[in-house]
């Protein structure tokens, strides 16, 4: 973990790359008390010793199914059903954080990638085990931007930095062929790629990571601005960072001020998170 001092920051987005409905905007000063965070999401091998030592059962596990993208299954994969709005997921059957693509796949060379096919709630399970806890928006924005005012990305308002890349998401045309061109077409290990300047990797792409905040379009317009915690309910949960498949023409959510979100007890294959606790 590292710790981050806090302070003041300005928070969302109002440029024309934001989603209106997303409710990135307006652009806010937000002010927060220090606070400690994972420099990487959780991988593979400490979700590992969690389920190890509680024998914790994931929500996917206990559905008998995630959703997994389309182009990851085997082309002689059974028929799966599709998401009407969305047909790249699939709904496979026994799909889970240690079989990724279905039960004929597994975590063995992966173990330092994401975890995946976590839920919200799995990833609390996760947090009140170790000792800590789900980051608000607010925070996650806050290191995520590295110090920078305002950039699109972690890194600045440029996507690739002298023509190298430093995020994992979709080159190509989406949904149908993902070029690799960044140097991977599903999930990549943690430290891939070089870190902003608080020393966190990953932030934009690789997996979406969750949030603690109840989601809204528009709650953050009149919230307090003194280490908001979002909305005391609602339907679904904060998303944010985009992930390995995000890409321009559908989903240009892996900037910094972007945010989506989800129910609680949601998995994907590009759903992750990492945790922070408070500072003393």
């Amino acid at each position: 973990m590292v710790k981050l001092a806090g302070g003041a920051f300005l928070m969302g987005n109002e440029s024309k790359n934001a989603f209106p409905d997303d409710g990135e905007g307006p652009v806010r000063e937000v002010t927060l008390n220090p606070f400690w965070i994972d420099i990487t999401t959780v991988t593979n091998a400490a979700f590992a010793e969690f389920v190890t030592a509680t024998n914790y059962v994931t929500e996917a596990e206990t559905f008998g199914w995630s959703f997994v993208f389309h182009l990851f299954l085997p082309t002689d994969h059974p028929p799966t059903q599709a998401v009407p709005d969305a047909p790249w997921w699939r709904q496979v059957f026994n799909a889970t954080w240690f079989a990724p693509e279905g039960p004929r796949s597994n975590i063995k060379d992966r173990q330092d990638h994401p975890v995946v096919h976590v839920s919200w709630n799995d990833a609390i399970a996760y947090a009140n085990w170790i000792g800590k806890r789900l980051p608000t928006e607010a925070e996650w924005e806050y290191a995520a931007r590295g110090g920078l005012q305002q950039a699109r990305y972690p890194w600045g308002d440029t996507l690739r930095v002298d023509g190298d890349y430093r995020c994992n998401i979709w080159q190509g045309q989406f949904p149908k062929k993902n070029s690799g061109a960044d140097g991977y077409i599903g999930t990549c290990p943690v430290t891939t790629y070089l870190p902003n300047e608080f020393g966190l990797y990953n932030v934009s792409g690789n997996v979406w990571e969750w949030c603690s905040d109840w989601f809204s379009p528009d709650f953050h317009q009149t919230a307090v601005k003194v280490n908001p915690q979002g909305p005391e309910m609602g339907q679904q949960k904060v998303m944010k960072g985009g992930s390995y498949l995000c890409h321009k023409s559908y989903c240009n959510r892996y900037r910094v001020g972007a945010r989506t979100s989800n129910t609680p007890d949601s998995s994907t294959g590009h759903m992750g998170f990492r945790l922070v606790c408070d500072a003393q």
